[in-house]
């Protein structure tokens, strides 16, 4: 009887369904808090549905943080903890690498 492959996930969580949207999010949020609606224009081939699940996930990993503002209408930003800030040099070198090889992370 063949027994199947045990999955094995990055521990980093990126590689995955929509995990370069992961690397794309945390290197816009680089640069400061930014709001869905920002993220959404800078990132035009995610629905708004996957771009929703991958901040999430981000969230859940540690690597963003959500600050909800309590005003009307609502008010969301999101922004990188100190645990995403330390990916800084590997997400500048990934945008850097898909710039060399005119490639989008």
């Amino acid at each position: 009887m063949i027994q199947p492959k045990k999955a094995t996930r990055c521990p980093a969580g990126i590689i995955s369904v929509g995990g370069r949207l992961k690397l794309r999010i945390c290197y816009y949020l680089l640069d400061g808090s930014r709001r869905f609606g920002e993220l959404q224009r800078l990132l035009p081939e995610a629905s708004r549905q996957m771009l929703t699940l991958q901040l999430r996930d981000l969230e859940q990993m540690g690597w963003v943080h959500r600050q909800v503002y309590d005003q009307v209408p609502p008010k969301v930003e999101y922004s990188l903890t100190d645990l995403g800030r330390g990916f800084e040099s590997m997400l500048r070198q990934f945008n850097a690498w898909g710039e060399q090889w005119n490639l989008e992370f």
